[in-house]
């Protein structure tokens, strides 16, 4: 890996930029202090992460919260499923690699996430945590504090359940916030799958929570400017009341988080199971198109071939940009719970780490086409006056949360990797 910088994903950034300003409903109205204000935050906060050797380790040192939190599920998994949960086996395991159950022995971490989310809020931690970046969004970059903490809330708590906190204000928001915060809903995965995802990326990723962590901090900052840009506009609506969002007590925080965790549980175990079979089936008719480049046609080649320039700009080398691009393309096609299980699952030296790095930030995003009917469903539900000019936003904030998530990919890939 080059000690130096990359002038290769500076193209990148500046070319994610200007497909923002192409996309603009008004590209008089460029936002050049929204611009470099949250181009800079990227800038030193990928910095910090990669070059300062003690935030670095104190990210990596979160490698003992996943430990800590895996374990305390496989408790959990290996009493109420037995051998299937991870718990000890009645017989003589002799291939420990397929004895893992990933629907009962790693997604139900999905559960205990959500309920612990819910009772850090009730108990004021994760909120206070939340006011803290949401003042850091209104000073920086100039926005309303109803959208503040909102897009700050999104990080943690996920797309729908950010807008919650701010339900209230939804019918108060302009039509540039209200896009401000459906971006970042594209932008960011939530605190609910932080962990699942590190568990994943672990064995091909030292320090994988703290990535995923800075990658969507960093994408918070990138998709209020890709936003700004898109549709420029005042976004001032201030907050002046305590969030929507409360639980009676303790328990109830947890039982109400248990409950928004099991319903993610059973749509990502769906999902995996109908997005599987669908892209076995288009490889099956795919196989019977002629040979490319002596080998059969398959969905992962041909999305590899289309992204491959996208992740050349942001920093890939081109001989691994066809590989590298097959994932980004199925991140954004299907969702990057299964580009990550894929980029986990490659043979080593498929990717270098400094690819392997670039590929997990601009994969950290929910922008795929299940999120936008989640974020429409949900927001219609929350303000249903506003749902005939949501949609189209929604729909906009699909190609500017991959935008975003790009801009932070492109500002890894522009720093030294050490």
């Amino acid at each position: 890996m080059s000690p130096g910088l990359h002038p290769q994903s500076l193209l990148g950034i500046a070319f994610i930029l200007f497909v923002a300003w192409l996309a603009s409903e008004n590209r008089r109205a460029f936002p050049v202090r929204t611009v470099v204000a949250g181009v800079l935050v990227q800038f030193f906060l990928a910095l910090l992460l990669l070059k300062v050797p003690m935030a670095r380790d104190g990210l990596f040192a979160l490698n003992g919260v996943v430990a800590a939190l895996t374990e305390a599920t496989r408790a959990g998994t290996s009493f109420v499923f037995g051998y299937v949960g991870l718990g000890d086996a009645p017989f003589a395991v002799t291939n420990a690699g397929a004895f893992i159950n990933f629907a009962f022995g790693v997604l139900p971490l999905i559960i205990v996430i959500s309920a612990l989310s819910a009772l850090l809020w009730h108990w004021r931690i994760l909120a206070i945590v939340v006011k803290g970046i949401a003042i850091v969004l209104r000073r920086v970059l100039g926005i309303g504090g109803a959208v503040g903490l909102g897009g700050a809330s999104t990080v943690f708590l996920g797309n729908v359940e950010g807008l919650l906190v701010i339900r209230p204000y939804l019918g108060k928001l302009n039509r540039s916030e209200l896009f401000i915060m459906f971006t970042v809903g594209m932008s960011v995965v939530a605190g609910t799958v932080f962990v699942l995802y590190a568990t994943i990326l672990k064995p091909v990723l030292p320090g994988a929570l703290g990535h995923i962590l800075i990658a969507s901090m960093m994408s918070l900052f990138g998709a209020i400017v890709i936003a700004r840009i898109m549709i420029p506009g005042a976004a001032a609506t201030d907050t002046v009341s305590d969030s929507d969002m409360k639980y009676r007590s303790s328990m109830d925080a947890v039982s109400h988080g248990t409950e928004v965790g099991l319903k993610i549980y059973w749509q990502i175990i769906a999902m995996l199971i109908v997005v599987t079979a669908l892209v076995a089936l288009a490889n099956m008719i795919l196989g019977h198109a002629p040979l490319v480049a002596g080998a059969p046609l398959t969905l992962q080649r041909v999305f590899g071939w289309i992204f491959a320039p996208i992740v050349w700009l942001y920093g890939v080398p081109w001989n691994e940009a066809a590989t590298a691009g097959s994932l980004l393309g199925t991140k954004t096609i299907l969702n990057e719970l299964i580009a990550y299980m894929n980029l986990a699952a490659m043979p080593a030296g498929a990717l270098d780490p400094r690819s392997t790095l670039i590929c997990v930030y601009a994969m950290c995003g929910f922008a795929n086409f299940s999120s936008v009917g989640i974020v429409i469903a949900g927001m219609s539900a929350l303000e249903p006056s506003r749902r005939d000019e949501v949609v189209p936003l929604v729909m906009r904030s699909l190609l500017a949360g991959t935008l975003a998530s790009g801009l932070t990919a492109s500002m890894i890939g522009f720093l030294p990797v050490t």
